[in-house]
């Protein structure tokens, strides 16, 4: 009987080791890499950290019995402290999967350096097509939005609307020429003609006038600004200075609850835009973006809505798989649709593209904003299958033909 009562403590004990040895390191830890300083740091930065931590808690903290630990750095926009970071955080720190990365340039930096550790990536601030296509990598996730559904979102409907001439002001790096691309694509599709881009350098750029004047000159009906953050509100703020915007009619192609809180809505009223979140689209978004505010001390962005998101969707896919292992993750994350309160039924196919609705709205004037943040009238939800590419359309190379 005392052999027995051994042998079934030892098989036991071994079970136990077993069960724990599922997650590495004794912890699952995240990395949430974004801009705190600089140009984005108001659509993500301390936000998206304040997002992930709202998701580890609301999950309870623990995974199988072990702890989830979220850390943060600021990236700076620079695609060599990122890949230094990153390739640090996994060889050091032993972080699982990085979050956020909000600059095309350091996602694709830090991309590569992820899938050579075999560790998972989830962008939620990035645009770039690319990352689920020609560039995609079998452990990374583009989780809220790139440039193909903001193109397809504002640049179609913008020429519907009689929209049909555009010039571009883009920066130019890897994320606005893609933006560029793209909707230059849209916007011929429906009809449109393109006269031009002026090119910006990005970030760094405070004066815009040189590239406005040349927008102004070419006599476009659109200008379509190709940029995000402080560089999209001071090509606004410089367009209605020049008095350029009476005439011509400016189309932000990636702009954000903060940008328009910026820029007040007697400048940016009328304005359209593609998002994949807003604040006050139903109770559930609601819910989570006050308890968001009573943090942060403003309506989360869709890239901080999405980094909460991605960080459940990922924690839930270690509990249903059992283990952090990132292939059984990734395949886990893929096999599950995502429904909470940013996403129902999104699916992530297998170039990694998170497909969801998207929304096209229009800025309100003072005069139709009823209460604080009240920014946004939503004009159509974009079906997933609209709002993004298909995986033939991608051509990410992991994918069989």
């Amino acid at each position: 009987m005392r052999t027995l009562a051994l042998l079934l403590c030892i098989a036991a004990s071994a079970a136990a080791a077993e069960k724990e040895s599922k997650i590495s390191d004794g912890v699952v830890k995240i990395g949430v890499l974004t801009d705190m300083s600089g140009y984005y740091s108001d659509i993500a930065g301390s936000g998206s950290v304040t997002a992930a931590k709202m998701a580890v808690e609301d999950f309870g903290g623990k995974m199988l019995g072990k702890p989830i630990e979220i850390i943060s750095a600021d990236h700076q926009n620079k695609a060599d402290i990122a890949s230094n970071t990153a390739r640090k955080w996994f060889d050091e720190e032993k972080v699982d999967a990085i979050a956020d990365l909000v600059s095309s340039s350091t996602a694709g930096a830090v991309m590569p350096v992820a899938a050579e550790k075999k560790r998972i990536t989830l962008l939620s601030g990035p645009a770039t097509t690319a990352f689920t296509g020609e560039k995609c990598t079998a452990y990374n996730v583009h989780y809220t939005y790139d440039n193909w559904a903001l193109a397809n979102g504002t640049g179609r409907e913008v020429v519907r609307q009689g929209g049909d001439s555009w010039f571009f002001v883009t920066a130019d790096y890897i994320f606005g020429k893609s933006l560029e691309e793209d909707t230059s694509k849209v916007v011929k599709a429906a009809g449109g003609k393109v006269l031009g881009a002026a090119r910006h350098p990005s970030p760094g750029t405070t004066d815009f006038s040189s590239f406005l004047l040349q927008a102004q000159a070419s006599g476009a009906k659109i200008i379509g600004l190709a940029n995000a953050g402080l560089d999209t509100v001071s090509c606004i703020k410089q367009a209605k200075e020049f008095n350029i915007t009476p005439k011509q009619s400016l189309a932000g192609l990636l702009v954000f609850i903060s940008d328009v809180h910026a820029l007040g809505l007697d400048v940016a009223k009328g304005m359209y835009l593609t998002t994949a979140f807003y604040w006050d689209l139903n109770d559930e978004t609601r819910k989570w973006s006050k308890r968001f505010f009573e943090r942060q001390g403003k309506m989360p962005t869709m890239v901080q809505a999405g980094v909460y998101s991605e960080i459940r969707h990922y924690l839930e896919a270690i509990k249903a798989a059992g283990t952090d292992d990132a292939d059984a993750v990734m395949a886990k994350m893929k096999a599950t649709p995502v429904n909470d309160f940013f996403a129902k039924n999104g699916r992530i196919g297998p170039d990694g593209l998170h497909r969801h609705e998207m929304y096209l709205a229009q800025v309100k004037s003072p005069e139709e904003s009823k209460h604080p943040w009240d920014y946004y009238k939503i004009l159509k939800t974009i079906p997933a299958a609209e709002a993004f590419p298909t995986v033939e359309q991608q051509n990410c190379p992991l994918v069989k033909k």
